[in-house]
């Protein structure tokens, strides 16, 4: 070979794995565009100068803000607030669970002077939960649905009307600031039903990460339901602990904010209040050595700037089609269905299912209910009904996906099958309180294992 050919030949090799490595896919890949982030604070105490001075630390690492209420509607309070937080360049959305607050007149000035920076009205919380737990007057009770019956359809038929038209005229029909269609979105946090809070009125539904609950679970919940109802969805971080320091460490803060941004969460908000809503938890520094949640925020926000997200693609990812109308709670052996029924005789296929379908994906999984404002299978080229065969083999693609389900959820889920022959300890249903109204603390078990 002369040395020309020898050139050519050097040449060809060192540019083929280029041309190898090109592919429409990757393509389509760099160029799609990520939706806005919506990152900040939930601050649910009533201190005025408390608040600024959160704002102050905050507000060069956020652009997002819930001005929370303690039940004390003041619109003084409110109204200094809300031009704060719209002077620092932070859109926000305002707390409310009275019909009457904030005013008439407040919403068309705030529509006037703070324009799309003002999103809309975080009314009421976890109603969803409330009804799986029947507490804090639940929507739906033994009294007005015939429990004998194991009527489904009735109870999500009663649970969507009644929340829609609580969502429409408030609190006993007083006001009708929130006429529905309303003209400022309705934001709420859940940690169960999300499907049918969606299917209410609910513009944007934040899945709450507490205790020590899968998080990739209701990922896929709030997730799967906000994307066939075409609508936006978040996550809530809120507390670990029921006593101080409530809130996790600062680098399992982080994980959990990376964990929601890389699932896609258009919004992911910190709670900030402690048990009596007197003062801020969000802190520099930690009792446990791992660092506090404030410089955990700062570094999640540098995280973001360098790490620009590509979402993965609706068509891309699974669907794990649950039975029409089942409302269980997805946290543990005694969570019920509705708050109505205990587990049945479909709870263990459609867990087990769900086992070998994250086991499989990974994070690549929405959990749908059948449907929807759009059909399953014209968003979703892989759907998996809860009543399939469903194999355990994973795909080289879904290899990849694996590694992306963390060990708690893979502990979480693996234990299903086996547990499902010991019955579980009955676990205790305490009151957590968020800020607003009391917070309900989830059950501490992690087996999702049907008695």
């Amino acid at each position: 070979m002369d040395p020309k050919q020898l050139s050519v030949l050097l040449i060809l090799l060192l540019i083929l794995p280029l041309f190898l490595n090109f592919s429409p896919s990757a393509v389509a890949l760099t160029t799609q565009t990520s939706p806005n982030l919506y990152f900040g604070v939930d601050v649910a105490f009533g201190s005025i100068a408390g608040t600024e001075q959160l704002i102050n630390t905050v507000s060069s690492y956020t652009n997002f803000f819930v001005i929370g209420c303690t039940g004390n509607y003041n619109l003084t309070r409110l109204t200094i607030i809300s031009q704060y937080v719209y002077s620092k360049g932070l859109s926000f959305i305002v707390y409310t669970d009275n019909p009457g607050y904030p005013s008439n007149q407040w919403l068309t000035n705030a529509k006037n002077e703070y324009g799309s920076s003002f999103q809309g009205l975080y009314y009421e919380d976890e109603l969803g939960g409330k009804q799986i737990d029947q507490a804090d007057y639940p929507l739906i009770t033994p009294k007005n649905i015939d429990v004998a019956d194991h009527n489904y359809t009735e109870a999500a038929t009663m649970y969507v009307t009644k929340l829609n038209r609580f969502l429409r005229s408030g609190h006993y029909a007083v006001t009708n600031n929130f006429a529905y269609p309303t003209e400022f979105p309705l934001f709420t946090s859940d940690y169960a039903l999300y499907w049918y809070d969606y299917e209410a009125g609910y513009n944007t539904v934040f899945a709450e990460f507490a205790l020590n609950y899968s998080r990739q679970i209701n990922i896929d919940l709030c997730r799967g339901a906000a994307t066939l109802q075409n609508q936006n969805w978040g996550v809530m971080i809120t507390w670990t602990y029921t006593q101080p320091p409530y809130m996790e460490n600062g680098t399992d803060l982080y994980n959990d904010m990376v964990l929601a941004y890389n699932n896609g969460a258009k919004y992911i908000i910190i709670f900030d209040s402690d048990q009596n809503y007197t003062a801020n938890v969000l802190q520099q520094n930690y009792t446990d050595g791992q660092g506090g949640q404030l410089p955990a925020m700062k570094q999640f926000w540098q995280y973001v700037q360098a790490n620009p997200r590509t979402i993965t693609p609706v068509s891309d990812r699974t669907a794990y089609v649950l039975p029409e109308y089942y409302g269980y709670g997805f946290r543990g052996p005694t969570d019920k269905i509705w708050g109505l029924w205990p587990n049945d005789s479909l709870t263990y296929n459609i867990l087990d299912g769900l086992n070998m379908v994250m086991q499989k994906y990974g994070d690549n999984v929405d959990i749908i209910y059948p449907g929807g404002n759009q059909t399953v299978e014209s968003e979703y080229s892989n759907v998996l009904y809860w009543n399939e065969t469903l194999s355990t083999t994973p795909t080289p693609q879904s290899q990849q996906d694996v590694s992306l389900l963390s060990s708690t959820d893979t502990i979480y889920l693996s234990a299903i099958a086996a547990s499902i022959i010991v019955v579980a300890a009955v676990t205790t249903a305490l009151k957590f309180r968020k800020g607003r109204k009391k917070k309900l603390v989830l059950p501490q078990t992690k087996l999702l294992t049907p008695t």
